[in-house]
Formats: C-alpha cells, structure tokens, sequence
C-alpha cells in the first residue's frame, strides 16, 4: 500500500515557494483549532471512507477535463477556477497547477487533481463554497476536512510540517510496545518525503494519500489497459 514518489528537488530551511508558504500559514492557523484524531490508527480506520469519497470527484474532474484527455492543462483548471468563482490571478493558478502536477507532463491526472481540490479547501475563503457546492463539492468537505485533521495531528510541533520524529511519534502512539513500529514510522515517512529533503507538507501528504488508498495505483491500471 504505497510507493515512494520521486521528484522534485530539495527546497531550503525555509518555504520554497509562495504557495508552499501559504500552504504552511494556513496549517498554522488551521493547527490553533486542533483536530479530532487522537491516533493514526483512526485515521487508517477512515480509509475506505475516504478512498470512497475522493472517487465521487472523478464526475467533476470529467467536467473539467473539456476535451476527455484524462488530463487537466492549465487553461482547463483556469475555467475550473472561474466556474469555482475563485478570484486568483494567472500567475497564482500557474504556481498551483505546476505544483499539483508532480509527474511535470503538463497536465493534472486524476490523483493530482485531488490534491488541487484539497488545497483550494484549505487555501481559500470561505466566501467561495456556495460556488463550490453548486459544481458538487460541497459533500467533498468533509473528506478535505478529515484530511486537514489528519495532517495537524501528525504535526506535533505545528510548524506546518511533518517530520520523521513526528511521524514515528504518531506510529507509537498507535503501536505502543511493538518493535516494529519504528520501522513503520520511517516507511510511512519515506512515502510522504518524495522530495527527501526531511520534512513533508500538506501537499506531499495528499499526494501520498492518494496513494495509500490506492486512487494512484487505480490511474496506472488505467493506463495499462488501453
């Protein structure tokens, strides 16, 4: 269950980009709340729940896919951006598009996509989920939010990122007593880390998320069979 992604370069001690320090401000804020999840475990518990939430979103990313290619360019997610009724400028959704698009083909799959609705949860104003809920993403909230929860909780410093020790830490928590849960921990955390530079944000969370639940894996079967 999972792989490890490979990728990008290693950014600095400080945000890369501007979107990763929005990312960051958000979860700091959103890290002041607290969260609900009190173990790992719970989390996994919730997987075939989300696994099964996260496939609803495959009606509205066709919707967004105007030509069928089973991929979003960036000119489709700027209409995606105008139908959500999100004000953002074109250098704001070419930041957010080059970052969900991990696999750097110039174009959002499916998982990726996911990842992109996750963080235009966490990212934008409230203002915006009438808008949201008329192209049918408002049943999707509460997946994003579980999500959201999932990452604080597995923050322990509330930093905005999610290091090795704290995954670890968590993994104990759940596993308390067995010899093996360091192990995991460190699994669990290579998943996450595609860029291997220590520490993991929101956004690498998602995309090993996706993974973990097996959306990822069901877009490569897809692949094979055509």
């Amino acid at each position: 269950m999972g792989g490890v992604i490979g990728g990008d370069s290693p950014r600095n001690s400080s945000p890369a980009t501007k979107l990763e320090r929005k990312m960051v401000e958000a979860m700091q804020q959103r890290a002041l709340k607290g969260t609900s999840v009190k173990s790992f475990n719970s989390v996994i518990m919730k997987f075939p729940k989300i696994d099964e939430s996260l496939r609803n979103c495959r009606t509205i990313f066709q919707q967004f896919d105007e030509d069928s290619n089973g991929e979003i360019d960036q000119q489709e997610l700027k209409h995606c951006f105008q139908k959500l009724g999100i004000e953002s400028t074109d250098d704001e959704i070419k930041d957010l598009f080059e970052a969900c698009d991990i696999y750097e083909h110039m174009g959002m799959k499916f998982n990726e996509f996911i990842v992109f609705l996750c963080l235009v949860y966490l990212l934008n104003d409230p203002a915006v989920s009438e808008a949201r809920k008329r192209m049918g993403l408002g049943s999707l909230e509460p997946t994003f939010e579980t999500l959201v929860e999932s990452f604080v909780f597995l923050d322990k410093n509330k930093d905005g990122y999610v290091s090795k020790n704290e995954m670890i830490q968590a993994i104990n928590e759940t596993t308390a007593g067995e010899r093996s849960s360091g192990r995991i921990g460190v699994k669990r955390f290579e998943e996450m880390d595609w860029d291997k530079n220590g520490t993991v944000t929101f956004k690498e969370f998602l995309f090993a998320f996706t993974r973990w639940v097996g959306i990822d894996n069901e877009d490569d079967d897809e692949e094979d069979n055509e």
